[in-house]
């Protein structure tokens, strides 16, 4: 029998779980938006829902950063700042949709 991947182990820092998670919200708050339609795009009060998640998504991802300065963080770091654009368009989406 496998042990569960690190994904479902919430004590674990995984950076595939941050991802999956920031991905997750942006999808919903798309589709809440009405995002394949451009013409009726509106605003949902279920959007104040995404940005939680988006946070705890960013919390994941940073859970990951080690101590040492290398390709590694770097590219945590590049993760990071993806996940904040990710909250500045679902905030977005919930202020001003």
């Amino acid at each position: 029998m496998l042990p569960p991947p690190s994904i479902f182990r919430i004590r674990k820092p995984s950076l595939t779980r941050g991802t999956l998670l920031a991905l997750g919200a942006l999808a919903a708050s798309l589709y809440l938006a009405g995002f394949p339609n451009t013409t009726a795009l509106h605003g949902s009060r279920w959007h104040l829902l995404a940005v939680p998640a988006v946070c705890w998504a960013m919390v994941e991802t940073g859970r990951c950063i080690g101590p040492k300065r290398n390709l590694y963080y770097a590219g945590v770091l590049i993760l990071l700042y993806s996940e904040l654009m990710i909250l500045a368009l679902v905030v977005f989406f919930s202020v001003y949709l």
